[in-house]
């Protein structure tokens, strides 16, 4: 089978298509014929050597995989052939992976698809969906003016409408491009912000009377959390999950100390219990497919194209989900 490996970092022309031994499912796991599979920030930032965590080389990416079951391990009785899944890569103890035409996995780690949800959709919905919906349970938005940072991307898009949902009192949407703001006001925000602009907290301030944001989601890192901080209401709380890119130092938080404000770090994986992470998959998935929440897809690129994939994502070129299609 084709798979794209890293083998060292840098660039995106380092991701390499290789041919491998496609794999034979062992006692307890199904083979899955993968139909997409997500393409994330954080894999661009770990191909570079610059996320949190460094991987061991060579490796294949791909933490979300949607696809269907071809074949069988021994004892498999949960799942047939045919059955159309999501495998959680990242959740389930392989991490990885999902660059590729197949994948073997435990029978028991696969979520069902309903019929109407399109592979893609089931693929937006793992890491940024689940992000999202976390988020929102750790940090409720209820009657509170929140600020969505990156709001026309995988987990802000989704962020957006989840806050509105759960009762946010305004939604303030930051994006780059007048096309993502107004994406993001077509999905439910209320005002949209230019975070580009030099004094675009300043407008966030503007915005809600001088008075800034009580909650800002930051899922970018570097300059703009900084920026975020100045958008912040007294009182308010940055949650914060750009692992890898905190930029705030000493001074930054000694000013939010003054102001009792206070700073939420996010990370997803330790939310998740086996139980939890099947469950949730279960109702984003039945959301999305009702029509309930709106999945935003961004460019579909050929497995032998990751590089293209990688570098429209670098560049920021890119609104919603991009996806892997072997």
């Amino acid at each position: 089978m084709k798979a794209v490996q890293l083998s060292r970092f840098g660039g995106p022309d380092v991701l390499e298509i290789i041919e491998v031994p496609a794999p034979v499912p062992a006692p307890g796991e199904v083979l899955v014929r993968v139909r997409a599979s997500g393409v994330n920030f954080f894999e661009v930032l770990m191909r570079r050597d610059r996320y949190a965590v460094t991987p061991d080389l060579p490796m294949i990416f791909g933490a979300e995989v949607a696809g269907v079951v071809e074949a069988l391990g021994a004892d498999v009785g949960s799942v047939e052939i045919g059955a159309r899944v999501a495998v959680p890569m990242f959740a389930i103890g392989r991490g990885s992976g999902g660059y590729a035409e197949y994948v073997a996995v435990d029978a028991a780690s696969v979520v069902r698809l309903p019929d109407n949800l399109s592979f893609e959709d089931a693929a937006a919905l793992m890491i940024q969906g689940l992000t999202a919906l976390h988020l929102i349970r750790q940090s409720p938005p209820k009657d509170k003016t929140v600020l969505v940072n990156a709001a026309a991307g995988g987990v802000g898009s989704l962020l957006v409408q989840l806050a509105t949902r759960a009762g946010a009192k305004c939604v303030i949407a930051a994006a780059s491009t007048q096309e993502k703001r107004d994406l993001a006001r077509s999905l439910g925000a209320d005002i949209p912000i230019d975070y580009t602009a030099s004094d675009w907290a300043g407008r966030v301030r503007d915005a809600t009377g001088g008075i800034g944001a009580d909650i800002v989601y930051e899922f970018v890192g570097g300059a703009l959390t900084r920026a975020s901080l100045e958008a912040l209401a007294p009182c308010g709380e940055i949650v914060f999950g750009a692992l890898g890119r905190f930029d705030l130092d000493a001074a930054d938080l000694e000013g939010m100390f003054n102001k009792n404000q206070s700073l939420r770090g996010f990370a997803l994986l330790p939310l998740l219990t086996p139980a939890n992470l099947k469950s949730d998959l279960a109702e984003l998935f039945e959301e999305a497919a009702s029509g309930r929440l709106k999945v935003l897809q961004g460019v579909s690129y050929p497995l032998d194209q990751a590089a293209e994939a990688h570098k429209a994502i670098e560049e920021r070129r890119t609104t919603g989900k991009v996806v892997l299609i072997p």
